[in-house]
């Protein structure tokens, strides 16, 4: 058995309690939501904070409203998301991602706000301890050389957050809180490119909620591509959201997931979708633009070339299921042969 290590353990009752207890020490203190996450990364010792607050207890972390668009607080587990009816409604990119994450039962207890704080995630570094200690240990914790490239001056960590690609794409802001004050900024402004340091939120600050904005005239989707359909992390992800003026694109956004050590937007993808009605060949030339974008590393399961070339595939799934080829609804890609690839665009 796997044991923790000794820590204090805090559990507010108010954002205002938590922020004061965590401006107390805050390089020596960690947030726990659902505990999927920094629980089993605490027993490898990954991650060894001194003090452990914890946020289910606040109640104004839990909530979800809908008025012109969606505020949803950083509390709310994933099983609320997908069970919320107006959310899969009026955004079934973020209700498709929510219901892929993980099992039902980690979705129970995992929390939206903890899968944007997602930790970044490796080969190299999701091991036991004295795994890590037979090789040196590596640059995100106790080592200095990144194994997946030995020469790179920073953590290359892949970003293998499901609901970050698609919020990004749906425009989402967070609000993020500190005993000194709060400020709200985009999603896209809380991520860094970097496998250590991916989280652009002060330590002292606590991410409390976020806000979806209207998304009438607007349609969404979220692929993804995992070994057991049932159960993993991405290792490939497309979240796509469309604004419609009839059958014409009038704007676009387009976000790969698990490419990265931050989701990555797709800008020529989007402008090529703009102005189309999504014919085959326009759909083709946006999944080449992301295409381009996409550069996984050899950190994470399946060949990375072939995860690559995958990531066509997800967009022109997700472009495909948005111009009505497919009904909605979580989808599962199952794995196939990378000897056969170039056999298929799809899996």
């Amino acid at each position: 058995m796997i044991r923790l290590p000794r820590f204090t353990f805090r559990a507010p009752r108010t954002v205002a309690e938590a922020a004061a207890w965590l401006a107390e020490s805050p390089a020596e203190t960690m947030l726990l939501a659902g505990g999927t996450d920094l629980v089993p990364n605490m027993k490898r010792r990954q991650q060894t904070p001194k003090i452990v607050i914890a946020l289910r207890q606040i109640a104004e972390l839990a909530r979800v409203t809908n008025g012109s668009g969606f505020t949803i607080g950083a509390g709310v587990t994933l099983s609320a998301l997908v069970e919320n009816a107006a959310l899969r409604a009026g955004c079934p990119g973020l209700w498709q991602a929510a219901a892929q994450i993980a099992t039902p039962h980690l979705r129970n207890m995992g929390t939206i706000g903890g899968n944007l704080c997602l930790d970044t995630r490796c080969t190299y570094y999701d091991q036991s301890e004295e795994w890590r200690r037979a090789i040196g240990f590596c640059m995100k914790k106790d080592g200095s050389t990144c194994w997946v490239a030995t020469s790179s001056p920073k953590c290359l960590a892949v970003s293998s957050t499901d609901t970050a690609p698609m919020l990004l794409a749906l425009d989402a802001r967070v609000r993020l809180v500190s005993a000194s004050g709060e400020r709200t900024i985009g999603l896209s402004d809380l991520y860094a490119n970097d496998g250590m340091h991916y989280l652009r939120r002060r330590p002292d600050e606590i991410l409390t909620e976020i806000t979806v904005p209207d998304q009438t005239g607007w349609r969404s989707a979220y692929w993804k591509l995992r070994r057991r359909g049932s159960f993993d992390f991405p290792v490939g992800s497309a979240a796509v959201a469309l604004r419609m003026d009839g059958d014409v694109a009038a704007e676009a956004r387009v976000v790969l997931g698990a490419v990265a050590s931050q989701p990555m937007a797709s800008p020529k993808a989007a402008a090529l979708l703009v102005g189309t009605t999504l014919r085959d060949e326009d759909i083709a030339a946006a999944a080449d633009a992301a295409y381009d974008v996409a550069k996984p590393m050899d950190n994470t399961d399946f060949d990375l070339l072939w995860r690559k070339k995958t990531m066509r595939a997800l967009v022109t799934s997700a472009l495909r299921d948005l111009r009505g080829d497919t009904p909605p609804g979580p989808r599962k890609f199952s794995y196939f042969n990378p000897a056969i690839a170039s056999r298929a665009d799809r899996p």
